[in-house]
């Protein structure tokens, strides 16, 4: 699963638009709308900040959020620290 399917199926779950994901996760609506539609291979690619800011709106772990969007666990930084 890729992280734009990853995001739509928790959204529709906890039924979130892209605003209200946008508002809890202290991301601007048109990357997470991004995210959505182009996954993190688009030309808008999220930073390790916004997918674990994306995890923890979405109550989703980490490690998956992580593989679906290709990026590696040790370069996301939590609390300003690495994970």
């Amino acid at each position: 699963m890729d992280l734009a399917e990853l995001l739509a199926d928790a959204m529709r779950r906890q039924c979130l638009s892209c605003e209200a994901l946008a508002h809890a996760a202290a991301i601007r609506a048109p990357r997470i709308k991004a995210f959505v539609e182009d996954g993190a291979e688009g030309p808008i690619r999220p930073t390790p900040e916004e997918l674990t800011e994306l995890a923890q709106a979405l109550s989703l772990p980490l490690p998956d959020v992580l593989a679906a969007a290709g990026q590696d666990r040790r370069t996301v930084v939590h609390a300003g620290h690495p994970v």
